[in-house]
């Protein structure tokens, strides 16, 4: 009799199919009242008292077995029927949609309106040398404006810097081109400052230069206009003079953003104007520093921060918002 339970449970461990008939034939033979479990508990009383025992787990094992085996076909055939009704091409979960930050958004809308008139986008590295970040573009060595740009370097003699501005991009870019030039610097840039809700040590430029025979100041101040009839809608803008070392001369330029809300006079200072970029004839000792004509050629140069832009247009109040990765701002610009 043991050797027929064992015989028994080798063939429920062997058993397998995903049909419903078939595990109904395997249920009644087994478990039904007149199955093969039934019809051995009947001759229990047939088994020798020392065996009783053996013949008692076994028989236990048996029914333990038939029954594990019916919860694992069934689970089977439940989980087919669920696959031949479920379309497996579609994704398990809903995936999310990602979007573009706001300030790669604004830079490009930016680049696209300057490619527009002709310019073209020049990159350049991040860790620059002290020629092409400083001495290049008419800052030597001592020159007091340099204290306008506090500098985190990387090794000195000979110092190596994180960028305090692209304009470095434009001075690797004259030194192999010929003019006419006309091109565009965006990318990040890092300044040793305090972080507030106004500034950061890290911060991203956009410059734009152009070089070429007969360039006027005229010219400057009309491709701004357009650059800020294109970005804002508004056409009024002003310049007021001021100082960098390598343009001159050298002006701020505003917009007229207006005084029509309570966000208006805030951003303004109550003055409807607002400050968004620096801009100016390029010196002629910058070109000089980089072997192109000074007396032949005459060109401009402008640069803005593209956080400052950002905040302009979606009356953003605090920079840091851009480097927290805060996916509840993120989301807001899903549809741009």
């Amino acid at each position: 009799m043991l050797e027929k339970i064992e015989e028994l449970l080798i063939e429920v461990g062997n058993f397998s199919t995903i049909s419903k008939d078939e595990i109904e034939q395997f249920r009644i033979k087994f478990s039904g009242k007149k199955g093969l479990i039934n019809d051995i508990l009947a001759q229990f009383k047939e088994v020798p008292n020392e065996q009783k025992k053996e013949f008692g787990q076994k028989i236990n094992m048996l029914k333990q077995a038939v029954e594990t085996k019916l919860e694992d076909l069934k689970g089977a055939t439940t989980s087919k029927i669920i696959l031949e009704k479920e379309d497996l091409t579609r994704p398990g979960f809903p995936s999310e949609l990602g979007t573009r930050h706001p300030i790669n958004l604004v830079r490009n809308r930016i680049t696209e309106i300057f490619k527009s008139i002709g310019f073209a986008v020049a990159d350049g590295p991040e860790i620059e040398d002290d020629w092409h970040n400083f001495t290049a573009l008419n800052l030597p060595e001592y020159h007091p404006a340099r204290d306008m740009q506090d500098t985190f370097f990387i090794e000195t003699a000979p110092d190596i810097l994180l960028r305090t501005h692209t304009s470095s991009v434009q001075i690797r870019y004259m030194e192999e081109n010929e003019p006419p030039i006309r091109i565009l610097s965006p990318g990040r840039v890092f300044r040793n400052e305090a972080i507030s809700s106004r500034s950061h040590c890290i911060f991203h430029q956009i410059e734009g230069l152009y070089i070429d025979e007969n360039v006027s100041f005229a010219d400057l101040k009309q491709t701004i206009q357009f650059f800020t009839t294109e970005l804002f809608g508004k056409s009024k803008i002003r310049l007021r003079p001021s100082y960098f070392p390598f343009t001159e001369p050298s002006a701020e330029v505003d917009v007229y953003w207006g005084l029509n809300s309570e966000t208006d006079y805030r951003i303004t200072k109550g003055t409807g104007w607002l400050e968004i970029m620096g801009c100016g004839m390029v010196d002629p000792a910058v070109l000089k520093n980089v072997n192109i004509d000074a007396d032949k050629y005459s060109g401009y140069a402008f640069g803005m921060g593209i956080e400052r832009i950002v905040m302009l247009l979606y009356q953003m109040s605090d920079i840091r918002m851009f480097f927290e990765n805060d996916k509840r701002m993120l989301e807001q610009f899903k549809s741009l």
